[in-house]
């Protein structure tokens, strides 16, 4: 179980199988310190094995940002050794939640720059209120994206647009980031945001929880060039069949009534 009384840094809530994880740090516009990283690892591994959560949404504290980056302060610590091994902390955690086999939703109020923007793309999708803003300014800094920004936007958004976002370092508003297909939807204000998370969230968590996995292990295998996608894709199918969820959808499709699953 997640107990919430060790967090400094997030605040959890846990409602109809889905979890909540807000970065708690407005002072700082929930910048990525330290701290923050390392109890947002702990709340993701918490989760995977807690079999009350079905899928997490990650959202920011207050409305003027979802994480405007990693602190700068710690950053302007770093040396060429002691920053190799920063950058890839935070890749293997943004890989963790990417690879996550329950579904993680976005959702993004106010800004979400630098390592805020790394961590929104490394969940599974994105919802934005129309105050979001997006960017990778880290050029600005004299360094670039250190969190997988720089893989994960050009995956997102198409190579041109990507390094013209991180050249620039320009932002972008939420209706632009959703023409260009780094937001899936851009909702009036933060509560129907957050509101519209939770009804997508749950109609996620209403289909078979094996088959949600498999779909996000098989989409993920498509943008990795050391694996083959459509065998990963093969394997996954087969292994559904022999589950119980395949039986029950099958057999309640053919009953016409609603199907019930147990992740079984």
């Amino acid at each position: 179980m997640i107990v919430m009384e060790t967090f400094n840094t997030l605040t959890l809530g846990l409602n109809n199988r889905i979890l909540t994880l807000t970065l708690n740090r407005p002072e700082a516009l929930n910048a990525l310190n330290i701290e923050l990283l390392t109890e947002l690892q702990t709340a993701i591994e918490a989760a995977y094995d807690n079999p009350e959560v079905g899928g997490i949404i990650i959202t920011g504290s207050g409305e003027k940002a979802f994480a405007a980056g990693a602190d700068i302060k710690e950053i302007a610590e770093l040396n060429e050794l002691n920053a190799r091994k920063f950058a890839e902390r935070g890749q293997a955690l943004f890989a963790a939640i990417e690879n996550f086999e329950k579904p993680v939703i976005a959702a993004v109020n106010g800004y979400a720059l630098g390592g805020g923007c790394e961590l929104a793309m490394a969940c599974h999708f994105r919802i934005a209120s129309a105050s979001a803003q997006f960017g990778q300014p880290e050029v600005n800094l004299g360094l670039i994206p250190g969190y997988g920004g720089t893989q994960r936007l050009t995956k997102l958004v198409g190579k041109g647009r990507a390094l013209e976002i991180m050249m620039t370092g320009n932002t972008l508003v939420a209706e632009e980031a959703y023409r260009i297909g780094l937001v899936n939807h851009v909702a009036k204000d933060q509560d129907g945001m957050m509101d519209l998370a939770v009804k997508l969230m749950g109609k996620i968590l209403a289909k078979a929880p094996l088959a949600i996995g498999m779909v996000i292990t098989s989409a993920n295998a498509a943008d990795n060039a050391e694996e083959d996608g459509y065998l990963i894709e093969a394997n996954s199918f087969a292994r559904c069949v022999s589950t119980q969820d395949f039986r029950e959808g099958t057999t309640a499709f053919l009953d016409k009534r609603k199907p019930v699953f147990t992740g079984k």
